[in-house]
């Protein structure tokens, strides 16, 4: 029997009108009710938990319309996150600290999350600097889908030598006497990357649980309460789900997962969808864990790599014939899917292959969208919003933004994505903190981010090591210290601030004045 909670004397976010509400009833992990505290608990029935918020404000969890956790929480527990470090010298440091507690055979992994620019030093480390604290354990750093860095001990344990050839679309650098220098690179295709770290040691089963488990309640910690998980590379179905599956029957799921799959051969994209639409149920399983479509990626040949440091790829002429297949197929058996597109060029070609099977076979409310969509253009969304399509758009250009200005220019970057063309134009949009706040605007919320520069904290002291280049990035000449963030964040969070919104706010010392 299901056990009701009613949480009282708080500031309830509800999504409508009133904007907040003291209490809510919930059961089954449903608001059954919402209101005054002195309403609700006027008649609690026998056996409700109470729970006094205190005064606490309670907002609801966020969704991620774009994850790969089923494949990332295999591999959580075995990386080292660079993710907000401020400078390269503190990196570097983790990075020789990791490679102390890694036991033989495993590999220390920097997977993603950092870009050189958030660095004081601004720049990436060296194979020379990696090689010096890691002679022995193989390390593996990847740089956004554009390169990898595998000190000498990795690439030893990979095989690679100067006889291994370069793959399709990637780059194995070498030295002037033929052998790999341990840098890897995209060009633009980024498989030789994901290629490579899958001949890592991977974790037991059990150790696997556990790590999914770290995942999750990581970003529980950000709010996050579910998401939709897009497939990805090396991750088959069904095989690599038993992992999420057997959370889901322990009952130790701590979000909500809906997930698409994702076709691993090339040129048998279609058998595999024929296959998974006949022995799959749409939506099959629960509120916690259940099938949501196909996607991110339907046929190898429209991959665009989103690598702004290479030129835009040029599709194969085999795109239109593969991927209409397996469009027709999923509008036939009315399978939701998502498709990951970068270039508005790819783009044009895509919305050809949908309006042509609509055209047979009317999508007709059949939920669809593109990822990413950097450089859509407006006419083409317009054919999105006719064929009721919408977008997801990830934080991509914070990474690669300075690569994308190098490239393409200023003036482009400022469209880069077109998130309020898109809105304005009536399309389905998922975004983060700027759609967000333009959303919630209207109920009087506001959303902002703090970036702080070098902070004197235990990660990263102003008596440190490193501490004489950070501060002499500053205009300050100096560290920050945490009571000068905390007032910033007391300042956005309190009424003085109510007209600001959708800002990033640096306080930094003017590292980047």
């Amino acid at each position: 029997m299901s056990q009701k909670t009613i949480y009282h004397n708080g500031k309830i976010a509800t999504n409508s009108t009133p904007y907040f509400a003291e209490a809510m009833t919930v059961e089954n992990g449903k608001v059954l009710a919402a209101g005054t505290s002195s309403n609700l608990l006027q008649t609690p029935e026998a056996g409700t938990k109470l729970v006094d918020l205190g005064g606490r404000t309670v907002i609801p969890g966020l969704n991620d319309s774009h994850m790969h956790v089923i494949r990332g929480g295999l591999h959580y527990n075995l990386e080292l996150r660079w993710d907000g470090v401020p400078s390269l010298a503190d990196a570097m440091r983790m990075l020789k600290e990791q490679v102390l507690r890694t036991p033989a055979p495993q590999w220390v992994r920097v997977v993603g999350g950092w870009t050189e620019f958030q660095f004081a030093e601004r720049r990436l480390p060296t194979l020379e600097e990696i090689n010096k604290v890691a002679p022995d354990t193989p390390v593996f750093v990847l740089h956004l889908y554009d390169r990898a860095m595998l000190n000498a001990a990795a690439l030893r344990a990979v095989g690679y030598t100067k006889d291994t050839p370069d793959p399709p679309g990637g780059e194995i650098q070498r030295d002037k006497r033929g052998a790999p220098t341990g840098m890897l690179i995209a060009q633009p295709n980024a498989s030789i990357l994901y290629s490579t770290l899958a001949k890592g040691p991977v974790l037991g089963f059990e150790d696997q649980l556990i790590s999914t488990r770290h995942f999750m309640r990581e970003l529980n910690r950000l709010g996050i309460t579910s998401v939709i998980d897009a497939g990805g590379g090396f991750q088959n179905y069904p095989d690599d789900y038993k992992v999420i599956q057997d959370l889901h029957k322990r009952g130790q799921m701590t979000l909500r997962v809906a997930f698409n799959l994702y076709p691993q051969r090339p040129k048998h994209e279609l058998e595999d969808f024929s296959k998974w639409t006949s022995s799959a149920s749409l939506y099959q399983g629960d509120h916690t864990m259940r099938l949501n479509g196909a996607g991110e990626n339907l046929v190898f040949s429209a991959a665009d790599f989103e690598d702004f440091l290479q030129p835009r790829p040029d599709l194969v002429n085999a795109l239109e014939t593969e991927l209409e297949s397996v469009v027709r197929l999923l509008a036939e058996k009315r399978w939701p899917f998502r498709l990951h597109a970068t270039y508005n060029e790819s783009i044009e070609r895509f919305l050809n292959v949908f309006e042509k099977v609509d055209r047979d076979i009317p999508f007709n409310g059949l939920h669809w969208f593109f990822d990413h969509a950097e450089t859509i253009s407006d006419r083409n969304i317009a054919r999105t919003v006719a064929l009721g399509g919408g977008v997801a758009v990830q934080h991509r250009m914070a990474f690669q933004g300075e690569y994308f200005v190098k490239r393409y220019g200023a003036e482009a970057a400022k469209r880069t994505p077109p998130v309020r063309r898109m809105l304005e134009m009536g399309a389905h949009v998922g975004a983060g903190t700027q759609a967000l706040s333009r959303e919630v605007g209207s109920r009087g919320i506001t959303v902002n981010n703090v970036q702080p520069g070098p902070i004197d904290t235990d990660l990263n002291p102003a008596s440190g090591d490193w501490a004489v280049p950070q501060k002499a990035a500053t205009a300050l000449d100096r560290y920050g210290h945490v009571d000068e963030i905390a007032a910033m964040v007391a300042f956005v969070a309190g009424p003085e601030s109510s007209y600001i919104t959708g800002a990033n706010l640096t306080v930094d010392g003017g590292m980047n004045a």
